[in-house]
């Protein structure tokens, strides 16, 4: 069994790997979490892991009066979080925290040669050149943990990456599908805070509201498997069972179907190329009855539309859409912008900024800066 860091360890998804961790008896040696003090001291109290990172540095001393073991090294900040990214103790890196701050973890695992089961689709999407350029010169294998890419991940299995003709991406719709835009106008915070299938953090399930999501993990599938956008096909999925599929060269169509439930991909990319006892749901397509499937609506979901185009103009074009929507979904949640005003404001930053700085590490965070700002002062010319 490998020994692993699991970087936001109090979200959704970590949550789901710790539990995967006691059923296989994976030792856990690195936890970092954003700011739940009570929820990660509670996981280094039971697992005694040799480090812990508090991201947000004022809860330094917080977490360390709940903290009863005094042999765990707590740090903080960026450099606490790739810190317990590198020990040498581990194998693997679960990233699973939320945003482009899981971009420098990644880059610093990869350099130390830890393998990634990655759940961060913003670090490809902000550095998938840097990322996957790096991954290759040492060596190192990237296990998607999306259940999409997963799917894509083990519908490929036995085959060869040349031989795919086009990738299927699969969407539930998030859950607002088939409304028009005049009936989006007067969405609130806790209407799309409402997944029809999945239980995720509020950034994720606003991302999946506007499909943000979806054309994120466009992104990241470009990436992981070595395909242009126009070689990758949306479908809109509402049972979310077919997790996506892989269209060969001869025109067969290889698919990965579960009941929705992360615990399996995030188990098989933390134990591959083992497939061992889960605890999910057996799939019943008899209980289910019948399979959907619909186009994309991206004249309303413009978020989406905003990724392809990005992701056609290349460089750090998805780095920007990527900022601008980060900033644009923490509004929206603030209460500060309307709904529809998320999609505005990505799509905009696309057509109204043009982006000077080179691809590094240096012109990913100076771009992702730009996106920021530029949403917050043209957030107060809509509010206005």
């Amino acid at each position: 069994m490998k020994t692993i860091s699991i970087l936001g360890s109090t979200g959704s998804i970590g949550t789901q790997a710790i539990e995967v961790c006691k059923e296989l008896g994976i030792k856990i040696d690195g936890l970092a979490a954003y700011h739940n003090t009570d929820l990660l001291a509670k996981q280094a109290n039971e697992f005694a892991p040799k480090m812990v990172c508090i991201y947000d540095e004022t809860k330094y001393e917080e977490l360390k009066l709940k903290i009863n073991n005094i042999n765990i090294e707590i740090v903080t900040g960026m450099d606490g979080l790739c810190k317990v990214a590198c020990l040498e103790s581990i194998d693997l890196v679960l990233n699973s925290v939320v945003g482009m701050i899981g971009l420098q973890p990644t880059l610093a695992a990869i350099n130390a040669r830890k393998d990634i089961a990655l759940a961060n689709k913003e670090t490809l999407v902000t550095g998938g050149k840097l990322v996957m350029e790096q991954a290759d010169k040492m060596g190192v294998s990237i296990y998607p943990v999306d259940s999409e890419h997963s799917a894509i991940f083990q519908s490929l299995q036995g085959n060869k990456k040349s031989q795919v003709k086009k990738i299927i991406l699969t969407a539930s719709g998030g859950p607002f599908f088939g409304k028009t835009i005049d009936e989006l106008k007067n969405v609130k915070v806790q209407d799309a805070l409402k997944h029809p299938n999945w239980a995720m953090g509020a950034k994720i399930t606003i991302d999946s509201a506007t499909l943000m999501n979806k054309g994120l993990e466009l992104i990241e599938a470009c990436w992981l498997f070595n395909k242009t956008p126009s070689e990758v096909e949306i479908v809109v999925h509402r049972e979310s069972v077919i997790h996506s599929l892989v269209e060969y060269q001869d025109n067969a169509v290889i698919a990965q179907l579960g009941v929705p439930d992360m615990k399996l991909p995030i188990q098989y990319a933390m134990t591959y190329p083992q497939r061992l006892p889960c605890n999910t749901g057996s799939l019943s397509l008899i209980e289910y009855g019948k399979l959907t499937f619909a186009k994309p609506d991206m004249d309303t979901f413009i978020c989406l539309k905003a990724c392809m185009e990005a992701m056609d103009k290349g460089g750090l074009y998805p780095t920007l859409v990527n900022g601008a929507n980060e900033q644009a979904v923490a509004l929206f949640l603030e209460n500060k912008i309307r709904f529809l005003d998320i999609g505005k404001l990505v799509y905009s930053s696309l057509q109204e900024i043009t982006i000077q700085d080179e691809y590094s590490l240096q012109g990913i965070l100076k771009t992702d800066q730009l996106a920021r700002e530029y949403v917050l002062k043209k957030a107060m010319e809509i509010v206005q």
